[in-house]
């Protein structure tokens, strides 16, 4: 599957970065104009996101492959992969799978394990709003804070709204909203044919988020033995939006050494 990215900067290590669910590469445009002024990033919207192909299959081992298919088709050597939540969960199946294909990792905010279904709500606020007769984003914005009572996790689902100019300009979402409500429980799923994976790994997690918790430890040792943990105080799941400055720092200290 030939995925859409942007692009940061020409010369110096390839860095790859994956989004989460409901994401996209423009949220990650600010970290990786930094890391460009020394780096070549590519920031990719994976499957069923942003602006690239939308699929019925969507799982971990298909957005493994896709990215496997991007470094191939860019000719990157050694490229340094990124993901968060979901996209880093793409970024442990792509280690496990391919693991001659890149030489470190970052996994931000999410662990080789479970999660149970908790994006339902948002699902459902998302599927609630009427396309067809939507007049603007603020009414999107009104319809969803039903659903979801966070303002800044509701701008950051509306990035998705666009005008579809094949839809005669109605909004539209750039998401695949039926296959990804339809594949939910698949995001949460463990990783499958498990193995040791011997590269660098950066784990960074947010000291306010959940979503890595202390006896998760032992786990990411037994994937990912040569690897570090950094936690960022004051940060929550979105730890790359809410302290970019101390991520930035850790990111770029990684990716030097």
């Amino acid at each position: 599957m030939k995925l859409y990215f942007r692009q940061s900067g020409e010369s110096g290590s390839p860095i790859i970065i994956l989004h989460g669910i409901f994401g996209s590469s423009d949220n990650w445009l600010t970290i990786g104009k930094i890391l460009g002024e020394e780096n070549r990033v590519f920031m990719v919207d994976q499957r069923n996101h942003g602006q690239s192909p939308r699929s019925d299959e969507f799982n971990y081992d298909v957005m493994a492959a896709d990215l496997h298919e991007f470094i191939l088709e860019h000719k990157l050597e050694n490229p340094i992969i990124v993901g968060h939540s979901m996209g880093g969960k793409a970024v442990m199946q792509f280690a496990m799978s391919y693991p001659d294909a890149f030489s470190k990792m970052v996994v931000v905010d999410i662990a080789p394990k479970y999660y149970p279904v908790h994006h339902s709500m948002i699902l459902q606020g998302l599927a609630s709003v009427d396309l067809k007769n939507l007049k603007s984003r603020t009414e999107a914005n009104e319809i969803l804070s039903r659903f979801e009572e966070n303002e800044g996790v509701r701008q950051f689902l509306l990035k998705n709204l666009w005008r579809n100019p094949v839809k005669n300009n109605e909004f539209d979402w750039r998401i695949n909203l039926p296959v990804i409500t339809q594949n939910i429980d698949v995001v949460g799923h463990e990783l499958q044919n498990e193995q040791t994976v011997e590269k660098p790994a950066l784990f960074i997690r947010g000291s306010e988020s959940h979503y890595i918790q202390p006896e998760d430890e032992r786990k990411i040792w037994e994937l990912f033995p040569n690897y570090e943990l950094e936690t960022i105080e004051g940060a929550g799941h979105w730890v790359q939006a809410d302290k970019p400055k101390e991520f930035i720092e850790i990111l770029t200290r990684f990716v030097k050494s």
